[in-house]
């Protein structure tokens, strides 16, 4: 059991890579608590992991309201008594091309998938820094690393989630705290159903593998990074991605 007795707060918990992530802490022997916006869907999520027999604990909140992402952690901790692993995985998709992308798809995408990362982040490092450390974790993309067309706001926030990883690896490593992130490549999840069957034909073709990923593939990359067998690796981006970019 990789994680037994730990804690971890997962945002964007209650779908696809974070509710996957969840199910796979809890096998290994940790406790979650689950952080979305969606009510209904946190509730499904925790239905889902406690018929596995998982200890898990949901918060409705918007990882943009630093008021919430507070209240979290302070929730966190009047549960469990601690907190060891912060998985920072919420985000949202609003795609355009650079002349037709609207400012509000911008703020809307920079505020989740960037702002959030960065609130909770430090509301996090301020507590593992006073109880012994502990662990971040940053959800990036291959998109961050390698751009893609009509997604200069989510380029943007990725790419911006690998300077944070770095920095506060630097910054939080004498506390005690590591700070990793993981670049998924194309994942079949909710956001990606969405999409016509020729872009996700598309997308396959990219990855040598002519696949694309599964959400427990990411959650198996987090479950590493989290663990003690990643205990001398901080600072990195762990690309799991099909061999779509190298």
């Amino acid at each position: 059991m990789r994680l037994q007795n730990k804690v971890a707060i997962i945002t964007g918990g209650s779908r696809g890579i974070g509710k996957a992530t969840a199910l796979k802490f809890v096998s290994e022997g940790a406790k979650v608590v689950l952080v979305d916006i969606n009510k209904e869907a946190l509730l499904v999520a925790k239905d889902e992991i406690e018929k596995l027999g998982g200890v898990v604990e949901i918060c409705e909140a918007n990882v943009t309201k630093i008021e919430e992402v507070k209240n979290v952690i302070k929730y966190a901790d009047d549960k469990f008594g601690q907190i060891d692993i912060l998985v920072n995985n919420a985000g949202i998709t609003k795609d355009g091309i650079l002349v037709k992308m609207a400012e509000e798809d911008w703020d809307a995408v920079i505020d989740v998938n960037l702002k959030g990362v960065y609130l909770f982040g430090q509301a996090a490092a301020k507590y593992m820094a006073d109880n012994q450390g502990g662990v971040i974790l940053n959800t990036s993309s291959v998109v961050g690393l390698y751009g893609n067309y009509g997604q200069s706001n989510y380029a943007a926030t990725k790419w911006g989630v690998i300077g944070l990883t770095k920095t506060w690896a630097k910054e939080l490593g004498k506390k005690k705290i590591r700070v990793n992130a993981v670049a998924p490549g194309f994942i079949k999840t909710p956001m990606t159903e969405k999409m016509p069957q020729k872009v996700l034909d598309m997308m396959k073709d990219k990855s040598p593998l002519k696949l694309l990923g599964e959400a427990d593939d990411i959650a198996n990359a987090f479950l590493y990074l989290a663990s003690d067998e990643a205990k001398y690796i901080t600072g990195t981006v762990l690309s799991v991605d099909g061999g779509t970019v190298m």
